[in-house]
């Protein structure tokens, strides 16, 4: 007998008149981020008439009216955004976002940020760039930062530098907000905008305006390749005793770095001080989860990246020879590669692909496959280094959180499934793997020693040359 509380299979709802079920209406955005929407949309504005030529162009009200709107009204709105809400990473409904998976808005996007690269390295003149008279258009509204910090008027990588380390700034309140929860992240955040602000961008500038050689005092050979060749060497000898200041500080970074990559791994430079890592860490951390963690990417990755590395030594030792020999060897065909090496490697993969390309591959491009700094730090944290990332595989559900947001495109979960540290060259150290993670299976750690990392850690040496191939034990 059927339960007469029991639904018949026959039973038609919409005939017995219910109608359609309730619907959530979409939330309105409160005033708050309104004003916050019309003040970015103000500058925005403002930037397009002062880039088609009125009075305000060249002006610092002119300069605080659309840049400062801008990254005001950005900052605010980030604040805004995540201010509200419990403290705690939430990624819910990204791969329903066209800006953050490859949709529309994100090829949009990168197409914008590429193009703009095109511009600043081969059509300045579009910029508003000229060679015998003031900026104008885009460059012409930074010229008063670029007259107090420089002495100069503004040019295409004044306005380069100004455009990056603003990202930096800005998208680094939206790091605090999204972070606020993790004083890894808080510190690490704080790190890449004050050495993006102070070292990269404010005492450069300084520099120039001193009449002094010019120099990133965060960059180290070879991720700044010309440090050490002849040509800026001369430069810095020719520049007294506060050249040769400059001639040490680039020899003791490069010699400093296999010292502090022992005790820290790579991130004490690729996560906290690198120009490329700061960007990518700020205005690229939306777009984290597009990086490719096949095995195919790990094999494409590791040739690339040690084939730039070979490169650049190449570039290095035939430039030397060459001007130790008075061009007697290489003639003008060392020139020639120099020139070679900073249009492929410098510009088109470190800036168009590297940061145009963040929507559509990830936001660690370069770095992950061309940066020849990246891949001396990650050689010596592979086999030599007391940083790991140690796992409770006990714990782990197998989520992979871990593995969707690595921006180096390592699976995370893998190891953790195995309860292995991971030691990979490629890990920068960034923490979102740990701070993802539901069940706390990953930890940041230095160890007390390099020897208790895998097995064969303790013979480094032995490790490295098994791992080339060259001898099985």
């Amino acid at each position: 007998m059927i339960d007469p509380r029991t639904l018949a299979y026959d039973f038609d709802e919409e005939a017995e008149g219910f109608g359609e079920p309730p619907r959530v209406e979409r939330p309105r955005l409160p005033l708050d981020q309104k004003l916050c929407l019309g003040l970015l949309g103000a500058g925005l504005l403002t930037l397009v008439a002062q880039i088609g030529g009125t009075a305000l162009s060249g002006t610092w009200g002119g300069m605080a009216l659309s840049w400062g709107s801008i990254a005001l009204g950005t900052s605010l709105w980030f604040w805004r955004l995540y201010a509200g809400t419990t403290p705690g990473i939430k990624h819910d409904g990204i791969w329903f976002r066209s800006a953050l998976s490859r949709g529309a808005l994100g090829w949009l996007a990168g197409i914008f940020m590429t193009g703009m690269y095109v511009l600043i390295y081969w059509f300045p003149q579009v910029l508003g760039e000229s060679a015998d008279g003031p900026p104008t258009g885009l460059v012409a509204t930074v010229d008063p930062l670029a007259q107090l910090v420089t002495g100069y008027p503004a040019s295409r990588w004044f306005l380069y530098g100004v455009l990056y380390t603003t990202a930096i700034l800005v998208f680094g309140v939206r790091m605090f907000m999204k972070y606020r929860h993790s004083r890894y992240h808080q510190i690490r955040t704080a790190s890449v905008m004050v050495f993006q602000f102070g070292f990269a961008w404010l005492l450069p500038n300084l520099l120039v305006l001193f009449q002094k050689p010019y120099m990133e005092f965060n960059g180290i050979w070879p991720l700044k390749q010309n440090y050490i060749w002849p040509e800026k060497w001369g430069e810095f000898t020719g520049a007294g005793a506060f050249g040769l200041f400059l001639l040490v500080w680039a020899v003791g970074l490069v010699v400093a770095t296999p010292i502090l990559t022992y005790f820290f791994g790579k991130r004490w430079y690729c996560s906290w001080v690198c120009g490329c890592g700061g960007l990518a860490e700020t205005l690229g951390d939306p777009w984290r989860q597009l990086s490719d963690n096949s095995t195919r990417a790990w094999k494409i990755e590791r040739w690339m990246i040690h084939s730039v590395l070979a490169a650049v030594l190449a570039v290095t030792v035939s430039l030397w020879i060459d001007y130790k020999t008075t061009g007697a060897v290489y003639g003008s065909w060392s020139g020639g590669v120099r020139q070679w090496y900073g249009f492929y490697i410098g510009a088109v993969f470190s800036g168009v692909v590297g940061v145009g390309f963040y929507p559509l591959l990830g936001n660690r491009v370069w770095c992950r496959f061309g940066c020849p700094q990246a891949a001396i730090l990650g050689i010596w944290q592979r086999f030599y280094s007391r940083f790991r990332i140690t796992t409770n595989g006990d714990q782990c559900m197998s989520c992979g959180n871990c593995s969707t947001y690595c921006e180096m495109g390592i699976d995370v979960r893998s190891y953790a499934q195995k309860s292995e540290n991971i030691v990979r060259a490629s890990c920068v150290g960034c923490g979102v793997c740990a701070s993802v993670c539901p069940r706390g299976v990953l930890k940041l750690e230095n160890g007390s020693t390099h020897a208790d990392r895998y097995e064969g850690s303790d013979r480094p040496l032995d490790a490295f040359v098994k791992s080339l191939g060259i001898r099985d034990r």
